[in-house]
This record gives structure tokens, C-alpha cells and sequence, in this order.
């Protein structure tokens, strides 16, 4: 089942669960060019890559997908379910479908994590991956910061009144953004039903934090880190994130010294990948996975 957007195609994929799960597919299979794989954070959705999508599909297929419960993907009865090891699974069904046998991998947040899962699930997928602030030791402290508000959020009366509110929350730790660049993020985190607006994600979700033992060492991922030893890795990091610390990234680089590293000046958890700079780095990127 699919429907044309301006700019992409929605298709929908059944999950093996039977929910309806959403990706949005940017320009076509071009031969010698390999597709690019995006996901999104924790509660975000395909939205968030459509400035980056837009460049990157000028040489070859996008395909970016919005987990079950977020954007256009039914929401799950069970809450339960939005977990790493079924989001994977979801996420391997969609490639299947989709008829993506290797790809480069885009992912901000909780799709790195996806990222690294994948190299033990289906190592043969990943033909470069793209950690968008996120790393195999996660910060604490921006983990608590995401809890506090996920979910929590009061239902803004109009767009304006959106971005307000996104600007209250993350203007420090995004002082580079423009006017723009907030109309554009709240028009990814929020979206338009029967005239009112209501969040792009099941806040089900939030449960899945509240377990979370924040006075306790977050596990790490440096085995899913290294699985990725046989491809080309790029890692972004905004220079404000509380997610990803610049220790993590000098251990990533020790134990990867050809890995390539771009710092977002004036943005934090997680990076847009909308400016110039960062979309010439990562189309860069993606050119040398097609000629490795």
C-alpha cells in the first residue's frame, strides 16, 4: 500500500504482528549507488530526515521509516512492545519488503542503537553506518532529560504556540537554529488531526523510561560498536549533546582510528542534519560506502 507525498512515497508494510507500519521512500534504485537506511529517535519519525532525504535522493534511494507508534505507524495496544529487539524486527520486515539487501545506515539516537543491533541480527545489511549523536555508552543525564518531558508535553492550540514551546524546551542547547529550523522540528514532533494538534508519537512511550535506573550505569554496546568493524563509520555529534560525551567519541575513534567524526557547532541532542555542512559531510560519506 503506498501514497504520493510531494517530494517522497508512502509505503506501508505489515509488521509480523500485524500492525501497519509507515516509511517514506525519497528518488529511485540507482545501480552502483546504495540506498540510505534512516531512523529516527525514540519518540521521533521519518520526518525528521526529510531536508537530508531531499539531497541524498538526488543520486539514490531514501528510505525513512517511522517506527510502530510514531508518525504514521499504528500505535500498539501492548506498550510494551516499543522495545530495541521488536523495533528491529520491524525493522528488518520493512527491508525485506522493500527489497533493501544492503544499505547504509542513517541513525539518530535510538536508530544508532538499531544500527549496532543490526550487525548481530543481519550483518549482510549494513554497508556504512552513520551514528547521528549516539554511541555505545549512553549520558544519564540527557537520558533523564528525555523522561522528563516525553510524553508530558500540553497539547499546543496552533503552530505558533508549537514552536514556542519546542524553543522553551531546547533553545539552549540549539542556540544556531533558525526561526525556520523550529517551525520545521515542530512540524515532525507534532501533527495536525481534525484540526487540532497532537503529538507524532503514542505517549505510551513514555512508559518505556520509567523503569530506567538512572542511578545506575546505563549498559553499554562496544560489542554492537565493534560488530560494525567491516564497514565504514561516520559518527556526528552536537557539540552540546548530553547523550553522547566527547570521552565516548575519542574511545569510539581509539578503537575505530579510521572512523570519520563531524561536530555540529551550536546544536545538541541530537543534530538536525539540515545545514549545509553537515548534509555535504554525510552525502561525502555515503559515496565513499558506494566505492568501498
Amino acid at each position: 500500500m503506498e501514497g504520493v507525498q510531494g517530494g517522497f512515497t508512502s509505503r506501508f508494510v505489515t509488521s509480523s504482528d500485524g500492525l501497519k507500519l509507515h516509511a517514506r521512500l525519497y528518488g529511485q534504485p540507482v545501480s552502483g549507488r546504495l540506498p540510505v537506511l534512516c531512523l529516527p529517535g525514540l519518540s521521533r519519525n521519518a520526518g525528521d530526515f526529510d531536508v537530508v532525504a531531499r539531497a541524498l535522493a538526488a543520486e539514490r534511494q531514501v528510505v525513512a521509516l517511522d517506527y510502530r507508534g510514531r508518525g504514521l505507524s499504528d500505535r500498539d495496544p501492548n506498550w510494551q512492545n516499543y522495545a530495541l529487539p521488536v523495533e528491529l524486527n520491524d525493522l528488518l520486515a520493512v527491508t525485506t519488503v522493500l527489497g533493501l539487501e544492503r544499505a547504509v545506515f542513517l541513525g539518530t539516537s535510538r536508530g544508532g542503537l538499531l544500527t549496532m543491533l543490526t550487525t548481530a541480527a543481519r550483518p549482510t545489511l549494513i554497508a556504512g553506518a552513520i551514528l547521528n549523536d549516539i554511541g555505545p555508552v549512553i549520558d544519564g543525564a540527557g537520558l533523564a532529560r528525555i523522561k522528563s518531558y516525553l510524553g508530558r508535553l500540553p497539547g499546543p492550540a496552533n503552530w505558533d504556540e508549537a514552536v514556542t514551546l519546542l524553543k522553551t524546551i531546547s533553545q539552549s542547547r540549539f542556540p544556531a537554529l533558525t526561526d525556520e529550523d523550529w517551525r520545521r522540528q515542530a512540524g515532525s514532533i507534532w501533527m495536525e488531526r481534525e484540526g487540532r494538534l497532537e503529538a507524532a508519537f503514542d505517549p505510551a512511550l513514555a512508559k518505556t523510561l520509567e523503569a530506567v535506573n538512572f542511578d545506575q550505569p546505563l549498559p553499554t554496546l562496544w560489542p554492537q560498536f565493534d560488530g560494525l568493524g567491516a564497514v565504514p563509520v561516520m559518527v556526528i555529534r552536537g557539540a552540546n549533546s548530553d547523550i553522547l560525551s566527547e570521552g565516548t567519541v575519542a574511545a569510539m575513534a581509539a578503537r575505530r582510528p579510521d572512523l570519520d567524526i563531524l561536530t555540529v557547532p551550536g546544536q545538541g541532542h541530537a543534530p538536525l542534519l539540515n545545514d549545509a555542512p553537515s548534509i555535504t559531510r554525510i552525502q561525502a560519506f555515503v559515496r565513499r560506502c558506494d566505492a568501498a
